[in-house]
């Protein structure tokens, strides 16, 4: 049995690697039930509920997984990772464990190589300029993910707290572009070729007034219904995508507010990475619209990762 470590998925989780094996995940025949999401009271009158997530997923006769996770959104604050929780990898013949994985750190990597694998389909091709808004454990993640499929020359990043925003840039030096902390959301967002958000804000960070023609728009923070990270606005104007359909609209505020408002419907969703890695829907129609990701997450994209690891390590 493997034990594989957060240190040891910094090298067997090769970005171009698991951006290829969720898109192949997408593809494939793994299975994927609904995952098990509860929400956890915390006490304090400043506390945020947390979460705690079951994610099962197969590819029959290879390979079973197991994610549980837990989501505890004040642990910032004492410095402390939010996301933790372990990955159980099966043989899908036998049903023996193949390895137990950091659960935590296998989450943020496929969630930015999931983005990424969403850019590569949707934002422009010539995309040389990023920002990143959040400063959390996720943004290095989804910052080197998105540079590893467009032509990224220009980083800023923006967070609530300017000093956090200048140490996640000054971990990210050398990297072959230009990145630096900013302090002006609207005037940065409006010179955005891609914008990547990863928060826990309840309220619309990002204003569909500001996004320039061709933007496309990264949202991975907004997993309960009461999170926002982009307004009206922005969905109004963009094309729509998602990872899954069924947990985008039941679960993020991004889509769940704005479809319980009228202001935009089921129907609005373009395709999700299945259509999409499967060419069954186009992409990009053009190089002015702009595009949305919605991400909340799929087991299948954990399954490839950690299948992945299992065989790199």
């Amino acid at each position: 049995m493997l034990f594989i470590s957060k240190e040891d998925l910094a090298t067997c989780l090769p970005i171009d690697r698991l951006i290829d094996a969720i898109e192949a995940g997408f593809r494939s025949g793994i299975e994927a039930p609904p995952r098990l999401h509860y929400s956890i009271p915390c006490k304090g009158e400043t506390a945020m509920d947390a979460s705690f997530l079951i994610m099962p997923a197969w590819r029959p006769g290879e390979y079973i997984g197991l994610k549980i996770l837990s989501v505890f959104p004040k642990n910032a604050e004492a410095g402390m990772p939010t996301i933790s929780g372990l990955y159980i990898l099966l043989d899908g013949k036998n049903g023996q464990t193949i390895a137990i994985i950091d659960g935590g750190e296998l989450t943020a990597r496929r969630t930015a190589a999931a983005s990424a694998l969403a850019s590569r389909l949707l934002s422009r091709r010539d995309s040389r300029t990023l920002l990143m808004v959040g400063t959390g454990r996720l943004a290095p993640h989804l910052i080197l993910a998105h540079a590893s499929v467009r032509p990224i020359d220009n980083v800023y990043v923006w967070g609530r707290n300017y000093d956090k925003a200048q140490q996640v840039a000054g971990t990210l030096g050398h990297q072959g572009f230009s990145i630096r902390a900013v302090d002006d959301l609207p005037a940065f967002a409006r010179h955005a070729d891609i914008i990547s958000c990863a928060t826990f804000s309840k309220l619309p960070l990002i204003k569909g007034e500001w996004l320039m023609a061709g933007a496309h728009v990264d949202l991975v923070g907004s997993y309960l219904t009461d999170m926002r990270e982009a307004d009206d606005e922005v969905m109004r104007r963009a094309r729509i995508f998602v990872d899954s359909r069924q947990g985008a609209i039941e679960e993020s505020g991004d889509l769940h507010i704005p479809i319980s408002n009228n202001v935009i419907s089921p129907e609005d969703i373009v395709a999700d990475l299945f259509d999409l890695c499967r060419s069954n829907h186009a992409a990009r129609a053009s190089e002015s619209e702009i595009t949305v990701f919605k991400s909340v997450g799929h087991a299948i994209e954990d399954l490839a990762a950690a299948v992945l690891a299992s065989q790199m390590i």
